[in-house]
């Protein structure tokens, strides 16, 4: 990666806007609760015009938008970047009705069946890992790992009532 040091091109804390959150199912809430704890552990995160972090990120869904407003560590404003959901909408739906296959799946399917819908889920959470990336380059850079858990902190927060 170019840019400032890995070290100091990471995120160091993450909070969702939880104002228009429901209750989630343990699934959902455990997915959340492992992609947060795996950023924070090992992420490359580096906002384009920064000179480096570590980061404080606070990610919201505001008016159809997803919005990362980044702080350095002591808080200081460091960028606030804003993506249109629209190009999302179509692979988080999807990514929802997969995911739903695949926890019931696991209840009663055979390993094969389980295996095999769970490479779809991969398959899709990875096609909106990128679109992210691709969505952010020349804003913020990041890696394939970091790209991921944030689209599962973006699918948690499209849940709603």
């Amino acid at each position: 990666m170019s840019g400032p040091n890995k070290e100091s091109s990471r995120i160091c804390e993450i909070k969702l806007d939880e104002r228009s959150v429901v209750r989630r199912s343990p699934d959902v809430e455990h997915e959340r609760a492992v992609a947060i704890y795996d950023l924070i552990e090992e992420n490359y995160f580096a906002p384009a015009g920064h000179d480096g972090g570590p980061y404080r990120l606070h990610l919201a869904i505001e008016e159809n938008r997803l919005l990362f407003d980044i702080r350095g560590e002591a808080e200081a404003e460091v960028a606030t970047i804003t993506l249109p959901l629209l190009p999302f909408r179509r692979i988080v739906k999807d990514y929802f009705s997969v995911c739903e296959v695949y926890f019931e799946a696991i209840k009663t399917a055979s390993p094969s069946k389980i295996e095999a819908i769970d490479m779809g889920r991969r398959g899709l959470h990875n096609e909106g890992s990128e679109l992210l990336r691709e969505r952010l380059d020349g804003k913020i850079e990041l890696d394939f790992d970091t790209a991921r858990r944030l689209f599962t902190l973006l699918c948690v927060l499209h849940i709603r009532g």
